[in-house]
């Protein structure tokens, strides 16, 4: 009797055990469930289609940080930049190199960077005193980039929202799925293009499908893409904290 008593207590038990889980597991029968059960559904299109779907919320957003590696003509360069359509701020590095901020609100682009960045701008040469000395006075200083200067067109790239996602979300070769994972702790689902060498994107899984990483094509740099849609504050610096010299930067010729 003491037996028979025990059971219909322990199945109550079990029962509210599965419904108070019910929310963290598929089911206390086993069984893996809908993979695809409270996601945005992209899982369940094809390669091309998810692909389209995180580019076309990616051109939406209002705002984006990009973090990691980027290689360009040869050069590898490390990025951290938070961009919107009016700008973008952050920090930029060359490899072996020193690391240097950029800031452009609008059309104005500046550049700030340390004694040893501006000491060696003529050819990365050993820098004389007289570099070192008229490089110093820059430390701390926001230099405004000339619109004319070859720099600007180079630099203001990293700044330019649209322009370096499209170049960063380019792949090539047949887009296939791949594996899901998590990124940063959100679920994701892989696009390949070219078997991976073509490069690849894990696309979000939970809310607007946007490209949270990035593997680029013949190993040209991984991307991190975050911070979608979330605004930060972007203005000019302050006029006392800028040195601008007109039509060319270069440091050494206003050494005095």
């Amino acid at each position: 009797m003491t037996g028979r008593a025990r059971a219909p207590r322990s199945a109550a038990l079990l029962a509210l055990f599965c419904v108070g889980a019910s929310t963290a597991l598929s089911g206390c029968g086993g069984g893996d469930g809908d993979p695809d059960e409270g996601t945005n559904g992209v899982g369940k299109l094809s390669a091309a289609k998810i692909e389209r779907k995180a580019k076309a919320a990616a051109e939406r957003a209002k705002a984006v940080r990009v973090s990691g590696n980027v290689v360009s003509k040869g050069q590898t360069y490390r990025l951290e930049m938070r961009l919107k359509e009016s700008g973008g701020v952050g920090e930029v590095s060359a490899e072996g190199g020193p690391t240097f901020e950029l800031l452009r609100s609008g059309r104005d682009l500046y550049l700030k960077a340390g004694t040893d960045f501006w000491a060696r701008q003529e050819g990365g040469k050993e820098p004389s005193k007289s570099d070192i000395a008229a490089a110093a006075k820059l430390k701390g200083k926001y230099v405004k980039v000339p619109e004319q200067d070859p720099a600007y067109k180079q630099l203001s790239v990293f700044t330019d929202m649209d322009t370096l996602l499209d170049g960063l979300l380019t792949m090539e070769g047949k887009r296939e799925t791949g594996e899901r994972a998590t990124v940063a702790g959100t679920r994701a689902i892989r696009v390949t293009a070219g078997k991976g060498r073509g490069g690849t994107v894990d696309v979000s899984l939970e809310g607007d499908p946007y490209p949270l990483r990035l593997r680029r094509a013949g190993g040209a740099g991984t991307v991190r893409l975050s911070d979608w849609n979330d605004g930060f504050p972007l203005h000019a610096p302050k006029k006392e904290e800028t040195v601008d010299y007109g039509k060319k930067i270069s440091p050494e010729k206003h050494s005095g």
